[in-house]
């Protein structure tokens, strides 16, 4: 039974699908079946994929080259005994550990959230009996009743339905209730297609049903994509893999230098004991400590500006990550659109009419856009047809606070609103007009009629609201603006249904006739020699600030893909509007569209390159937006995912970062995601794109401007070694300047604003190292300045006469103060200090004041005296160190200069 027919339930007959269970689809499983039947599928449940343990999980986080060499100098300066720096340095490695571990667990929680979409009562006939009983316990082939406010406990066969509307936007991201049937269908017919279908975890929200279970658990659609979810890697983050990779080659290089300053020394016939130490000094001269505790604080200062912005990061490596995107693949609705259905145009009285207005909020213009110049209020076949919106209609508006809310179905919601731009009030029409009678939407029908009073007179009216052919089907009359039957123009109604569908809208015909008195209820047989009143033309319009914020990412370089499960003419219709692929809004190129079907029999190398060309994807299935992830991340792109459904989970997954939609988004999407947005609004990627560019970049200039002073003092231990004279300065002391620049001077780089042409740069190339040609050339160039100037001063203190204690104390402040000058270059990589403004990040200022105070508790102090062996400086050696710091900037800013005429001369030419 498990292999019958799997996933083709839909291109079954009622009576066959009954058969091939081998069930009844009166009086349903027996209980000796159902007992049978549960031992051998098991339960309703999706099963957890256990991983490894906790404490495996907590070693993993170890795992990393940074942290062997960060372990290794905690256990050079415990050897040494300086426990307090082994301590602190041991601390910024247990603290990283922990972050990653606790972003792990987090992001373990999708399979369990998925899980318990499915989880939920069932009504179901057994033995001839209707009870309820745990979805749980449900067996292919039990009888379920559903009714609104359901939810679908498993994937079901429908066999009987009255009205059943069922959302399905969890699961296939289409943006309206489906209407659902019985009757058989094709067999390539889309899943969000697949009207005679109940899903797991979808839920109802009209009508009645009754259906046969086919599957359960795994065999779900929802279970399927768990195993998608299983199946989607977990990936690195650019900014991981490129650290990792700069570990790496730190690592042997520091070795590499370890291992011939030793051996030199050596051979240069100096005691081992004393190059091995020598050694020691250099490697942890040559580690960055402060690195691991940097790129923390600036990713969590990201993540605090972007949760200013409406974008809530889940794991800290995704700040990072958004600022390398080159690929943003965006849902549709509610994203890229306002998630609220609203009419743009209506045609009545052969006038034509623009409506403005966002969502069901009932304000906006109403204007014709044609030659006529009558008013609305002139127009009877208009008034009409607005009026039949607002009768023939079973929902209504609520306004929540500052948010208008629908109570209903959405499309009504959308009349209900136009009807209010022209003035109506709903209350108060339907108080006017009360309700005798209603013959409700039947997928078979295709419209819904009512029957209302108008007023005291007793006069009564039908109206009629459905699908364009139903409605037209059944008039045999129009009105005309002046309120006059005249005949219907057939062509002229295709016409314009024709071009409103080529805009993306949704086309529901509107038509009625005067009723008599006597009459207190309506059947279908009355429905019939109608009077045509008019179209209106409804869509989940584009958010105006989606198309300023496509704009920004595509000057940004980034491509803006949009992957639905909506039909593909409303997904062109609403691409050609925003701009997608190149097209600006309001221009007639029509963007290229596929569908799923289109790339079903599509390899994954021709998967590729269509990805990376096609701008629109409708109709999308979990595999496809997975598919195409991959095939994205194949072509080297950085990508974006943004998806609020179950069956957006494992694309946002294996998307370099997910985001989920904060007020629309299941639980599942949000617990895949690596970020969430609070507003569900596309502009919020964009705002969040450019704050990972400002952290990457502001990590960037932490990495520029610490690396030199690690090089730097190793050149020195280097240079004395060769030259055979004592060391310049201890590992202790290269500690000292290691971790207190890093806290007081560098970490405020974390703080710098974003350069005002962020947003205009392309997109980093993601397989580029964190440093260029350029940037490794500053950094030798600095380290070469701090080698002279702490040598030489070393060198000048030695030969006035002082002692080893006070020439080393110069040597240290060389070194700060080279780093403290150096800062103020490395605000900017490119541009000055000036430009940038000299008091736009104010921390910069503070870290100062306070790196100088600590340096001269450093020299004056005795107890700093006694711990790091300093001695006081008089105002000879203090000048010498100043006037050093302030040539660094100098230096370094003439270099930055001539770079920028360089690139400028290279531009014009």
């Amino acid at each position: 039974m498990e292999t019958l027919i799997e996933r083709l339930w839909h291109h079954t007959s009622r009576d066959d699908v009954v058969q091939l269970l081998t069930t009844d689809s009166r009086n349903g499983l027996d209980r000796f079946e159902i007992d049978r039947r549960q031992q051998h599928f098991g339960a309703n449940a999706i099963p957890l994929r256990r991983g490894p343990g906790p404490l495996i999980r907590f070693l993993m986080q170890f795992h990393q080259p940074l942290l062997y060499i960060l372990l290794s100098a905690a256990a050079i300066t415990a050897f040494l005994d300086e426990w307090v720096d082994a301590s602190v340095i041991f601390g910024v490695v247990l603290v990283n550990a922990v972050i990653g571990y606790l972003q792990e667990s987090k992001a373990a929680k999708a399979l369990e959230a998925l899980a318990k979409t499915t989880l939920t009562e069932a009504r179901v006939v057994r033995a001839g009996e209707t009870r309820d009983v745990p979805s749980t316990e449900l067996v292919p082939g039990d009888i379920v009743l559903l009714q609104s406010g359901d939810k679908v406990p498993a994937d079901l066969r429908l066999l009987k339905s009255r009205d059943l509307q069922i959302d399905e936007s969890a699961l296939t991201g289409e943006s309206v209730p489906v209407a659902k049937n019985a009757g058989e269908l094709p067999l390539d017919t889309a899943l969000a297609e697949r009207c005679n279908m109940g899903y797991a975890s979808t839920l109802v929200t009209y009508g009645q049903g009754r259906g046969v279970v086919v599957a359960i658990g795994a065999k779900t659609e929802v279970g399927r994509i768990s195993e998608l979810m299983t199946l989607a890697d977990v990936l690195e983050t650019p900014l991981t893999r490129k650290i990792a990779k700069f570990s790496r080659v730190l690592l042997i290089v520091i070795l590499m230098l370890a291992a011939v300053t030793f051996a030199v020394g050596v051979w240069r016939g100096q005691a081992m004991f004393e190059m091995f130490m020598a050694a020691v000094a250099l490697a942890v001269g040559a580690i960055p400590e402060g690195l691991p505790a940097a790129v923390t604080i600036t990713l969590a200062i990201g993540v605090a500006r972007m949760a200013r912005r409406r974008a809530i990061i889940r794991k800290l490596p995704a700040v990072e990550t958004l600022g390398g995107t080159t690929v943003i693949c965006s849902d549709k609705t509610g994203t890229l659109t306002v998630n609220q259905m609203t009419v743009r145009r209506f045609w009545a009285g052969g006038q034509s009419y623009d409506v403005s207005g966002t969502g069901y909020e009932p304000r906006g213009e109403i204007e014709s856009d044609g030659p006529d110049d009558s008013t609305l209020a002139e127009n009877a076949a208009a008034n009409q047809c607005l009026l039949a919106g607002l009768l023939c209609n079973d929902s209504a508006l609520e306004q929540a606070e500052s948010r208008w809310e629908v109570r209903g179905d959405p499309t009504e919601g959308a009349l209900i609103a136009l009807a209010g731009k022209a003035g109506l009030d709903a209350r108060r029409t339907l108080e006017r007009s009360p309700r005798l009678d209603v013959i409700p939407f039947e997928s078979q029908h295709q419209y819904m009629a009512t029957l209302h009073d108008l007023n005291a007179d007793q006069t009564r009216s039908l109206y009629v609201k459905g699908g364009v052919e139903v409605v037209l089907g059944k008039c045999n009359a129009a009105l005309n603006k002046s309120g006059e039957t005249v005949p219907l123009d057939m062509d002229a109604v295709h016409r314009h249904v024709e071009a409103m569908a080529a805009e993306g809208l949704r086309v529901l015909a509107f038509a009625g006739k005067p009723f008599p008195t006597t009459t207190q209820d309506i059947t279908h047989a009355d429905v019939g020699d109608l009077v045509f009143y008019g179209l209106q033309g409804m869509i989940d319009p584009p958010r105006p600030e989606a198309v300023a914020a496509i704009k920004a990412c595509q000057t940004a370089g980034i491509r803006v893909k949009m992957i639905t499960g909506d039909h593909a003419k409303t997904a062109q219709a609403i691409a050609q509007h925003i701009g997608l692929d190149g097209v600006q809004a309001g221009q007639t190129h029509v963007p290229l569209v596929k569908t799923a079907q289109d790339l079903a029999d599509t390899t994954d190398q021709q998967l590729i390159e269509i990805a990376d060309e096609v701008a629109v994807f409708a109709r999308a299935t979990p595999e496809l937006k997975l598919r195409l992830v991959r095939a994205l991340q194949a072509k080297g792109h950085i990508v974006a995912m943004t998806g609020d459904g179950v069956n957006d989970a494992p694309a946002l997954k294996q998307a370099d970062i997910g985001v989920a939609m904060g007020i629309g988004g299941t639980e599942v999407a949000k617990e895949a995601a690596d970020m969430v947005l609070t507003d569900d609004n596309f502009a919020s990627i964009e705002a969040a794109v450019e704050e990972g560019r400002s952290v990457f970049d502001n990590l960037t200039k932490f990495i520029v401007w610490t690396l030199p002073t690690n090089m730097g003092e190793g050149l020195v231990i280097l240079a004395a070694i060769f030259v055979g004279v004592t060391l310049p300065i201890l590992p202790v002391q290269i500690l000292w300047i290691n971790m207190t620049t890093a806290v007081l001077l560098g970490l405020m780089l974390a703080f710098e604003p974003k350069e005002g042409d962020i947003m205009r740069r392309p997109p980093r190339e993601p397989r580029r190292s964190i440093l260029t040609g350029e940037l490794i050339g500053r950094i030798l160039l600095v380290s070469c300045v701090m080698l002279v100037g702490a040598f030489g001063s070393f060198e000048w203190a030695i030969g006035q006469g002082y002692s080893d204690r006070v020439a080393r104390t110069v040597s240290v402040n060389v070194f700060v103060m080279v780093e403290l000058f150096y800062l103020f270059n490395c605000r900017s990589l490119t541009k000055s200090m000036f430009e940038l403004g000299v008091l736009s990040n104010r921390w910069i200022g503070l870290g100062v004041v306070s790196m100088v105070v600590l340096q001269l508790a450093y020299a004056y102090l005795p107890i700093m005296n006694r711990i790091f062996h300093s001695a006081p400086l008089g105002w000879d050696a203090w000048w010498r160190i100043l006037l050093t710091g302030f040539a660094t900037y100098i230096i370094v800013g003439f270099e930055k200069w001539v770079r920028r005429k360089r690139m400028a001369k290279t531009l014009t030419t």
